[in-house]
């Protein structure tokens, strides 16, 4: 419930989204004459939408491409239509909003330029491919800049005042907090000798800045400094990660002053001298006060637009064609107290998930329907009841939703903490989260034939220039680079990690065996710098540990509200129901069926 960023865009089933995608379409909708746009299909507001016009959106959209049928073409219908419905009554609204001509002809020249219509003849081909006169296409131009001015001015109109500011600072503290950092110098050399050799200075108390600035390969004009600009010689803090993964966790684990290495990453080795540590800390209100209010803003105009939205959907006027193509159903599918749930509010996130189009698209659409519809109300149920709750508390909470939901849950379980203990048993249930895995750092080299491979490892077992060798046999060098467990072709990652032996060593490293691939290639790996998988002292992630007890420890609070709310909350749930009802009478029985009316008056959202 907490891995949320807060700047998290989470409008309302993601409308907005939908609203500028299906604009985007619209946008290159050949406009032909009525006649030959078929007949109207719906009304929204008393504008007429058409048939092709339709057909040509259906035609972008890869739900439609999957050829649904029964229950899932009348779901498929529904989000479909609602998308329609929706970016219509935008653009009315929109349609007041002024727009230059000047502002219109730049957008027209970044569409020219993105197409690479540099010159007459291809922009008017372009717009004779999309079936639009220069004019049109600049009436859609400005239809679509309208559109985005007025849903910035709804945005931007919403200002937070400052209690909300000081509140949302209160909820998303531990956002800000910072992460640890250290003052400290470094010497980056790229033989270990010399590594070993200024290291023995270093801890011997020889000045660290005089020796990075006669031997570091990095920064020896700043004596070594990090975080330092150019001509200064101080250090300034800076994260772990602007050292190598290695070097940074050797630098952190001190927790303090101190000198590190030399350790090898990169083909270089790095010596650190920690000049001070400065633990993570949250910083006041005022410290952040800024970036504060930039976040509570863009939370606020969330909401702002969430609500835009949605009321503008509500009071919009839909009327269906009698003989119309499509089956749009729209019923309550829940109740939350006396709030209502339609069916097209859990169909737009499920239905805008990439993994539900991939199932539909793959024949598996009923059963998307089936794993996703249930889960999703589910959450959309809870949603509505922390929304109540947070609203009822009378703090001050603003945006989405989602967002205020979320936060909800973080006010309420900010002062959860976890004692040591806590810490080591968490500690103790999660070796993977605080394991350092298996790495080595892995060259493979492809030949065609298998002589070709026998003869370049013999080769490389005595040592050489690598390109040189490979070259002589026509090989191809793939640096893999420092690899874990995974992240190689099977059959290395297989030889590289899973068989615990290694292989003979030559000047360029570990030399495997000749390997025959899939493809019927051969390949040799040379492999070097191997580390095996390594867990963590306690001591060493102990705070990591703490903030995952925490975590859970909120986690289970949060869950157990969820529950309490529930209790005492009316719910009721009729997606079953619902989904039964729309789902087609069998084959034997289907003229029946068809007695049912399609022509509706479509209320404004069923409110």
């Amino acid at each position: 419930m907490f891995g949320l960023s807060k700047r998290a865009i989470t409008i309302l089933f993601g409308l907005l989204a939908l609203a500028f995608a299906l604009g985007a379409i619209l946008l290159f909708t050949p406009q032909a004459g009525q006649q030959t746009r078929g007949k109207p299909v719906l009304w929204v507001n008393g504008k007429a939408l058409y048939e092709l016009d339709l057909l040509r959106l259906q035609g972008n959209d890869p739900l439609y491409a999957a050829s649904p049928e029964g229950l899932l073409k009348t779901l498929v219908d529904t989000y479909f239509l609602e998308q329609v419905i929706l970016t219509e009554a935008l653009k009315q609204d929109a349609a007041r909003v002024r727009v230059s001509s000047a502002e219109v002809r730049q957008e027209v020249n970044r569409i020219r330029e993105q197409f690479g219509l540099k010159d007459k003849a291809a922009y008017e081909q372009f717009l004779n491919q999309v079936g639009y006169t220069d004019a049109q296409l600049r009436a859609e131009v400005k239809t679509q800049l309208q559109i985005q001015k007025r849903l910035e001015q709804i945005r931007s109109g919403a200002k937070p005042t400052e209690e909300e500011v000081r509140f949302y600072y209160e909820v998303f503290k531990e956002n800000y907090r910072t992460e640890p950092r250290v003052k400290a110098r470094q010497i980056v050399v790229d033989d270990k000798a010399l590594a070993e050799e200024l290291a023995a200075k270093a801890k011997a108390g020889e000045d660290f800045a005089a020796l990075a600035r006669q031997h570091s390969k990095v920064g020896a004009e700043q004596g070594g400094a990090l975080g330092a600009g150019p001509g200064e010689a101080e250090p300034k803090p800076v994260t772990q990660v602007v050292f190598p993964t290695e070097v940074g966790e050797a630098v952190f684990a001190l927790k303090g002053p101190g000198v590190v290495g030399p350790i090898a990453a990169g083909g270089r080795y790095y010596i650190v001298k920690v000049e001070e540590y400065l633990s993570a800390k949250t910083p006041s209100f005022e410290e952040v006060k800024e970036q504060v209010e930039k976040d509570a803003q863009e939370a606020k105009g969330n909401g702002a637009l969430e609500a835009y939205l949605e009321e503008l959907r509500k009071k919009a006027q839909v009327r269906f064609a009698e003989d119309n193509p499509y089956t749009y159903q729209n019923p309550p599918v829940a109740k939350v107290n006396e709030k209502e749930i339609l069916l097209s509010e859990v169909l737009q996130p499920v239905f805008s998930n990439q993994q539900t189009v991939a199932l539909v698209q793959q024949g598996l659409g009923e059963l998307a329907v089936q794993f996703f519809l249930p889960q999703t109300l589910e959450n959309l149920i809870d949603r509505e009841l922390l929304v109540e709750a947070a609203r009822k508390s009378g703090k001050p909470f603003i945006g989405s939703k989602a967002e205020i939901a979320e936060a909800y849950l973080r006010y309420e379980t900010r002062d959860v903490t976890a004692s040591e203990e806590e810490a080591r048993a968490f500690y103790s249930e999660n070796p993977a989260l605080f394991t350092v895995p298996a790495s080595a750092k892995v060259i493979g080299v492809n030949f065609k034939e298998e002589a070709q491979a026998k003869a370049f490892r013999a080769a490389a077992l005595k040592g050489g220039d690598l390109e040189a060798l490979a070259k002589a046999q026509e090989g191809t060098v793939t640096d893999y680079g420092t690899v874990n467990p995974n992240q190689l072709p099977a059959v290395l990652d297989r030889l590289v990690f899973k068989i615990t032996e290694t292989f003979p060593e030559g000047p360029l490293g570990e030399v495997s065996e000749v390997i025959k691939m899939e493809d019927g290639s051969y390949t040799v790996l040379l492999i070097s710098d191997r580390k095996a998988e390594e867990l963590k002292g306690f001591a060493q992630v102990a705070e990591e540990a703490q903030q995952g007890a925490v975590s859970r420890k909120r986690s289970e609070k949060a869950q157990a509200l969820i529950q309490a709310l529930r209790k005492e909350a009316r719910i009721e749930n009729r997606l079953a129901e619902v989904l039964q009802a729309l789902t087609p009478e069998t084959p034997s029985q289907e003229p029946n069926s068809q007695e049912e009316p399609k022509t509706e008056e479509a209320p404004a959202n069923n409110p």
